[in-house]
């Protein structure tokens, strides 16, 4: 049994933090929010502590938006009664559908303060067409 009289009552909340923070889910999804800005697709992951250049890969195939993602995070406490030291990592991926028509070479995405946000416009619908009623015939 581990002497916990040796521990500050930071270390002993820490497992609680990491859990509330979601990071004892390490390996599974990503938070996401999307919504719609006019015929825009907004897909908003939250991804904080990464590279963005070297951590993330967003991709598209057969109509799905694919977002993933790798995280590895160390931390290191030293006090006067000991030193502890941790490490976390784990991969992260989202899939989302993508509205018919988007084309994957007009996505963009960028990344500010821990959120990465992919932009997928949808081709306006055309107008030259006028809905047309289907008679139903009795068989």
């Amino acid at each position: 049994m581990a002497d916990l009289s040796k521990w500050a009552p930071s270390d002993m909340l820490e497992p609680v933090r990491r859990f509330l923070d979601g990071d004892l889910t390490m390996g599974s999804t990503i938070k996401v929010e999307q919504f719609q800005d006019g015929s825009t697709l907004v897909v908003r992951a939250e991804v904080p502590g990464i590279d963005p250049e070297r951590d993330v890969d967003v991709s598209v195939s057969d109509g799905m938006l694919h977002i993933k993602a790798e995280r590895e995070e160390k931390s290191e406490h030293k006090s006067k009664t000991g030193y502890r030291s941790e490490f976390r990592y784990g991969s992260f991926v989202r899939s989302i559908a993508l509205p018919a028509g988007v084309k994957g070479e007009d996505i963009t995405a960028s990344y500010t303060d821990g959120v990465l946000e992919v932009r997928a416009p949808a081709p306006a619908p055309t107008t030259g067409e006028a809905s047309k009623k289907i008679r139903v015939d009795r068989g």
